[in-house]
């Protein structure tokens, strides 16, 4: 699976979690629930917003390939092209942390509901 479609299916999942945290917030009216509605929403916003600096980092690099392809076509066929072990560990930096939001998201929503 590509990281495009990766981070889709998460930015998919989001919005499901924003959801049901509407539904979560409609149902009460308790200051302190509310308040964790908020803080999840806050997170959930947060990481809206990585998934699409992510997507845009990796358009740049695609349309910067393309022209590279367009450009030099017989080169660009010789060139060694980068592993991309930085946005790599980044990228599994992004699941941890989400996987973590995700299964602190599902206990509450577990209580809550």
């Amino acid at each position: 699976m590509t990281w495009t479609r990766q981070f889709e299916f998460y930015k998919s999942e989001l919005h499901f979690f924003k959801k049901m945290l509407e539904e979560v917030a409609q149902r009460n009216t308790d200051n302190d629930i509310l308040r964790e509605v908020e803080k999840f929403q806050n997170q959930f916003t947060v990481q809206r917003d990585v998934i699409d600096r992510f997507l845009h980092s990796i358009h740049l690099h695609a349309d910067a390939l393309e022209k590279d392809v367009t450009v030099n076509p017989v080169a660009s066929d010789h060139r060694l092209h980068h592993d991309h072990a930085a946005e790599r560990e980044q990228f599994e930096t992004f699941e941890r942390l989400f996987a973590d939001l995700r299964k602190d998201f599902m206990e509450h929503l577990r209580r809550w509901m």
